[in-house]
């Protein structure tokens, strides 16, 4: 299992943490902890010390009764200067930019980033697939529904009998977006959206059920970081607390054949999950991702 990016290739021989960095003021545990590119810069520095593979720079928040849209340019205005530092003083750091703007994607590819993790899916912009297309970029293709403003809120959760059936329906339409666009199949991770457009017994069903996404046959990120749903399981209301139950939901998706996880707090999941593939690891069937 491997993943192609634009400077090499990513041995996926072990759980692969992507540290989030949110640049903005709104997002639902952490936002407005960074206020500028230097405290941003710092907290990715940190998340890379921590055992972090790659860090996630966002300046758009999907959170529900978030602040509206951002603009182009005040997403630009958040997101480049981090990229830049961050290649600048981590050469060899992997870095994903999270947008779903085609231009903030080409901008932030040009200033050093390796990966678009596009929460749409490669819906919401028509431009984006072509645009990672051209710059050989690593891609992760997250199921969602709807808009970025009601993307995390349950106006689109709406499901058949078999919801995770109708997941893997959706997230194989963007691999197909993705591959019709020139992107190779090397390149595509793919996220089925914990959280997003799903009530809790929908993310838990998607959990449960993870060898069906992985038989889409691409590599799987699990972002479950302090969700909901962990909270209602654990009884944790605050959602920076939920440290505990978001390793545990990552420690079970790692059972069932996720490889990649899209975490808050990377010590705590770096120790984890090396240990559960220490034990797991050999023994877990793999997906034939060629």
């Amino acid at each position: 299992m491997h993943w192609r990016l634009p400077r090499g290739v990513v041995a996926l021989d072990r759980p692969f943490i992507l540290g989030i960095v949110n640049v903005t003021p709104d997002s639902f545990s952490d936002g407005g902890r960074l206020a500028d590119a230097e405290a941003a810069v710092a907290y990715a520095e940190r998340l890379l010390d921590e055992g972090a593979d790659a860090v996630d720079v966002g300046g758009e928040s999907t959170r529900p009764q978030n602040l509206g849209a951002v603009p182009v340019e005040e997403e630009m205005r958040r997101v480049l200067p981090v990229v830049r530092a961050l290649r600048s003083r981590r050469g060899g750091a992997l870095i994903s930019v999270d947008t779903v703007k085609a231009a903030v994607a080409r901008a932030a590819l040009d200033a050093g980033a390796d990966v678009v993790n596009d929460v749409s899916g490669l819906r919401l912009d028509t431009a984006m697939a072509a645009t990672c297309a051209a710059a050989h970029a690593g891609v992760i293709l997250m199921h969602s529904r709807g808009v970025v403003a009601d993307m995390a809120t349950f106006a689109h959760a709406d499901y058949g009998d078999d919801p995770v059936g109708d997941v893997v329906a959706e997230l194989s339409h963007a691999v197909e977006r993705a591959r019709a666009a020139g992107l190779a199949d090397e390149s595509i991770v793919v996220d089925p959206g914990v959280g997003f457009s799903k009530r809790s017994a929908v993310s838990i069903a998607v959990l449960a059920e993870l060898p069906r996404i992985a038989a889409i046959g691409r590599p799987v990120l699990v972002g479950a970081s302090r969700k909901r749903f962990v909270g209602e399981l654990s009884g944790v209301a605050t959602a920076a607390d939920r440290v505990h139950g978001s390793v545990g939901a990552h420690v079970a998706a790692l059972a069932r054949g996720a490889r990649l996880f899209r975490v808050h707090d990377v010590r705590a999941h770096r120790e984890a999950l090396d240990v559960a593939w220490a034990i797991l690891g050999p023994r877990l069937p793999i997906a034939d991702t060629a």
